[in-house]
Parts: C-alpha cells; structure tokens; sequence
C-alpha cells in the first residue's frame, strides 16, 4: 500500500484528484549530494582522520555510552519497579561479541556523523540486537513513510540480502526532504573540514618538499676568499661540531670574519596553525551544541563555570539525543522484545547531575529528619565486611518523629562540645566560626590597606609615621568587630549552659575589650613599623613590598586568628563569671590541650583551677595573654559548674 493509499479515505470527495504513489515515486528519495564526499573522504573516513570532527564526536560518544540504559516498570504514577529480565537482559547482552557500552557508543557515533543509525533486530537468542554500519546499509522500496526494506552489504565483493523493514530498527534525525533519513551534520563542516583537509595536505608537502633550512651562515662582502678546501674543511667542523649529534649541539658557535648567523624557518604563529586550529575545533563545536570549553577550548575557564558546564552537558548539549533514543526504544524496540506493558527504559544520568557526595548525605538527611544509612551499608562503601548490629538504622535520642526536622538541629556550633559529666554541666571553649573570624581579617585587611595608601607616599621623609594616629585607628576598629564577636559567643555559652542570653552583659566588656584592642593594635603597628625599617636599610629593600596584596592578606588572616582565639576564650571564660555571679555558682575551669600543641600546653592538658585563677603557664585561659608562649595556641578550656 502506497502513501497517499493510506490517506485515501480522507480524499473520497468525488471529482477530487488524488495522487498515486507512482507520481510522487522519486520524491522522498534522497539526492546523490547526501552521500558525496568532502574532498573524496566519506563521513566515516572524515572521522578517522581529522581529529577536531573526532574529538566532538567521540565526546558526544562516550558521554553518554558511559550512562547506561535502565528498564522500569511503571505501577503507578508515583511507583516504578526496576525491571532485570526481557528487554533489559536484552540490553545488558545485545549480542555474543557487544557490550551495552559498546552498542551504545556506536549508536550515538552513527548518528552524529550520518545522522542515521540501524539495529538489526534477531530472533537469534545470542544476538538478539546487533548494530549494522551504515555504510552497508541501503534503504528500498516502499514509499515516503518508511522503505520495504534495506539491502545489507554481506561481504566484500559487494553482495547484498534484503532484510524486511519489521527486522530493523532505524534511528535518524530531521531531514527537509524525507521522512526516515537524516542529514548528516558532516556536510555542515564542509568548508571548515575541506581548509583543514588542505591544510594538513600542504604542512605534508611542506615537510616533503621544503627546504629543511633552519639557519644560513653568511660572510661580509668584504671578507677574504675562501679556497675549496677551506670552505670544506669549515663545513665539515661545523656538521660535526652543531648538526645532528655533534659534540657541541645546543651550544654556542664562535663565528670568524664577521660572519653572522640568520634564522629562515617559519613560526606556527607566523603561519596561522594555532588559530586555524581552534577555528576548525570551535566550528566543530558549534555544529554539535557542545561548549567548546569542555572540549580543550579553555580560554575562558574556571572552576565554577565549568562545573555549571559539566551540569548543562546533560541537560542542552546531550539531552535531546538521548531523548529521542529513548522514544525510539520505548516506541520501537520494547513492543517487539517484551510483551508486557508499561514498560520504558531511559538513561540513568542521575549520577551524573547529582552533587558531591557530601550535599547528597545533607539533602537526603534533611528531607528524611534521622539518619539514612545503616551501618553496614555505610561499610560497604569502604569495601570493608558487615558487622553484627550493623542493619539497624541508629536514629539519635535527640530526633523524635513529629519533632525536629533534622538530627542536627539541637547540635551545638563546630567547636563547642555540650553535656553532663559526673552530674556538672560542661562545654568546650567556643571557637569564633570561620565568618567571624574573616569579618576580623577584613577589618585587618582594610585597615593596612588605608595605612599603606596613607604612608607609602610619605615614607622615610621628615615624620612619615604617626603612631599614636595608627593606633587610635586599629584600635578603634578592633574593638568595634571584638565586642561583637565576643557578645554573640558569649550569649551563645550562657545558652549552652541552661540559662539565658539575657544573663550575659555585653555593657561590663566593654572597658576590658578597649584595651584588648589597643594591646593588638600597639604590636601590629610596631611589627610593621619595624619591617618598613628594615625595608628603608636593606640596600635592595622596597617599603613597597610591606603593603603588597599578598603580604597584606596574609598578615591580616594570620593576626585574626590570634585576635578570633583571644575573643572566644575571652566570651567563654566572661560568661561562666558572669553566670556564677548571678546564679550563686562556684564554676572552675580545665586546660584542654588543642591538636599538635606544644610540649608546655601538652603538659598542662587536664589542669583544672578555680574560674578566677590563672593556670600555672599564666594565662587566664588558652590565647589569653598572661604567658610567653601564647601566641598561635589552639588549645581549648573546659569550663564547669557546679
């Protein structure tokens, strides 16, 4: 039955021509200029051998063979089985020579290169599905919808079989004069392939051909006649001497009589390579929807734009083709291998748009409210064995169902330990977080930035520095971000420890703050009045180099850090006084010895003294001033109340 024979019940009026197939035989037939060569290369030879058209489709490629094909059994609109036999055995074996991967890489090659591609579809239980190359495959027959069948190249002597359409499955994409061809994206890069073509051909014949001339020595019009012997004999020295493996090669040559030395060979710069390259390999790019960035074009890169990149892949770039492999095997394959219904099967790229593995467990951790993993599961991660008690799923007495959302949400702030020992509250000294403590580096920051500005123009004529100015001003800014850090800190240990924020007064730190302040400030001013010193007496010294980006950000994270461990003991330590104050309460406190510390705070760890007392290195408690070794310590206080 012809095309229009399929239609013509919709063209029954009387007197209404209506065409035969035989008027339109020919039309859907494609034109010899689908399949001409580009320079005598076919699209299967353009591949092979020119590397920008092989890069791109290689990548299209593996990206998405790497994927995998699952099978799923729809129960409902929300419930799916995973299906294992029928069709998606079918497809974990093709057949006895293919992997999935395999099959899947060169269908997707297939169509990126011919924009067509043909499974052969068997009865033969051991190659149930094999990929027929679509150089050996020629559609005929039939008419616009679909041909009667294909003629299959059977070996090398240009033999063909006949295959009924109902045995071959054809993927093709869009093509604006047939129904069930393609157009291969290859007759698109016509010219860019043709120049490369040419290119590559000409480089050849210039290496064939050219002269190998790298250098020409040359003599002054006016230098003394050379004999054939000399000039051999020189000759000879130097082949000997700076040509192919002499004894002085890569050295440097003594030229007599003023003879000079020319370079003649020409550049790839000169020559255009470098940027007809990355025309060929960005045209190449352009035709298949892949950012040129994921395929060596780096000049616009950097971490996050290409994670966001990596992202789009398999949205933009790799999406519209997988879609429509996936309609063609659910509309076309599944009904021929499977009987049941309801069956589909699709991509797994899940793993590949999911997160790092570290937002995936805080996702799921806050969408479930307890733990999701069992601990056997999380042991099978590591390859290590199960162990007993390992399948039940911990939930912390913390989490209650119809309670918190989330096991985190009573726990305290990184640093900062809250529990009952021998019937005493207890906490660990609360470290000032990370923010907090680039809020103090960027006031740092800031203000050696305005001292350099203010100074650097000045420096070494007359009284280019102003101490009690410099220190007025680090002072007043330290003391301004201290006082905020320390009254959030300290607020958050009254908490801590069972009472209110309301029991901690920011008012009664003000005075010891100032003066923290401008203790910090003195040295810092004095550290860099001494190097700008230094700088002005050492013969190649630059002041400069003081308040340059680098030095500047260094300094001021390295002295945060000291100033974020003071304020934090500080807050600690002003909230226990203030609670035993209020509450009648007899608190002391423990040295808790910090990672790698030294051998003085390792000795300590574990010394306990009344609140008010200093430990026995001096200090009121660990970055608290008091001690010679104080500075840089992480060591931690444990506070108690009684």
């Amino acid at each position: 039955m012809g095309l229009f024979d399929r239609f013509r019940k919709v063209s029954s009026v009387e007197g209404v021509y209506v065409p035969t197939t035989a008027d339109y035989y020919g039309a859907w037939r494609l034109s010899t200029e689908e399949y001409e060569r580009i320079l005598g290369l076919a699209p299967g030879e353009m591949w092979r051998t020119q590397p920008y058209l092989r890069t791109v489709v290689t990548f299209l490629a593996r990206n998405i063979a790497q994927l995998g094909l699952q099978t799923f059994q729809r129960v409902s609109d929300d419930d799916r089985h995973r299906v294992r036999d029928g069709v998606a055995a079918v497809l974990a074996h093709p057949n006895a020579v293919t992997t999935p991967y395999e099959l899947v890489f060169s269908l997707v090659a297939d169509l990126a290169l011919y924009d067509v591609a043909y499974w052969l579809i068997s009865d033969d239980p051991t190659n149930r599905i094999v990929r027929l190359p679509v150089a050996w495959v020629t559609p005929r027959g039939g008419d616009a919808m679909a041909p009667e069948e294909y003629l299959v190249k059977r070996n090398d002597r240009g033999e063909a079989a006949p295959i009924p359409a109902n045995q071959i499955l054809a993927f093709h994409g869009w093509h604006p004069g047939s129904l069930y061809a393609g157009s291969s994206p290859v007759h698109a890069l016509r010219e860019i392939l043709a120049e490369q073509v040419q290119a590559a051909r000409y480089r050849e014949a210039v290496w064939k051909r050219g002269g190998k001339v790298g250098a020409v020595l040359s003599r002054p019009a006016g230098a003394p006649d050379w004999g054939p012997e000399a000039r051999a004999q020189f000759k000879a020295d130097w082949n000997a001497r700076f040509s192919g493996a002499g004894s002085e090669v890569g050295g440097t040559p003594l030229l007599e009589d003023g003879m000079t030395l020319n370079r003649v060979d020409f550049s790839a710069h000169e020559m255009e390579y470098v940027e007809g390259a990355r025309l060929a390999l960005n045209t190449v790019a352009s035709v298949y929807h892949v950012n040129p960035t994921m395929i060596g074009l780096l000049d616009n890169a950097n971490y996050s734009n290409v994670r966001e990149f990596r992202r789009m892949l398999y949205g933009d770039t790799l999406g519209p083709t997988m879609a429509m492999i996936e309609d063609r095997l659910n509309t076309f394959l599944l009904p021929r291998i499977d009987s049941r219904a309801d069956l589909y099967v699709e991509f797994n790229i899940d793993e590949k748009l999911q997160g790092s593995f570290e937002e995936q467990t805080t996702a799921l951790q806050s969408s479930v409210g307890r733990p999701w993993m069992t601990a056997n599961e999380a042991r099978a991660l590591r390859n290590m064995p199960a162990i007993d008690g390992g399948d039940e799923l911990v939930t912390p007495l913390n989490v209650l169902v119809g309670g918190q959302a989330s096991p985190t949400d009573s726990a305290p702030p990184k640093g900062r330990e809250v529990g009952t020992k021998a019937g005493n509250l207890f906490l660990l000294k609360a470290r000032a977080t990370d923010r907090q403590a680039e809020k103090i580096a960027d006031v740092l920051h800031r203000y050696l930035t305005r001292q350099g500005s203010a100074v650097l123009p000045k420096v070494g004529e007359g009284d280019w520095w102003d101490a009690d100015r410099w220190d007025r001003e680090l002072a007043t800014d330290l003391h301004a971000v201290a006082l905020s850090v320390a009254t959030t800190l300290g607020k958050a240990e009254a908490t801590a420890l069972g009472y209110s924020a309301d029991d901690y007064d920011e008012d009664v730190t003000v005075h010891f703050l100032q003066a923290a302040a401008a203790r910090y400030a003195t040295n810092v001013n004095m550290t860099t009045k001494g190097k700008l010193d230094a700088a002005l007496a050492a013969d190649d010294g630059d002041p400069t180099d003081v308040y340059a980006p680098e030095a500047v950000a260094q300094r001021a994270k390295g002295v945060a850090g000291q100033v974020a461990t003071f304020v934090a003991g500080f807050a600690t330590h002003e909230a226990a006084q203030q609670l035993a104050r209020t509450h009648d309460l007899e608190p002391t406190k423990t040295w808790v010895a910090g990672p790698n510390p030294r051998q003085s705070h390792a000795d300590m760890d574990g010394e306990t003294v009344p609140l008010d007392d200093s430990f026995s290195n001096g200090m009121q408690w660990p970055g608290g001033g008091g001690a010679p070794d104080d500075s840089g310590c992480n060591c931690t206080v444990q506070i108690n109340l009684s």
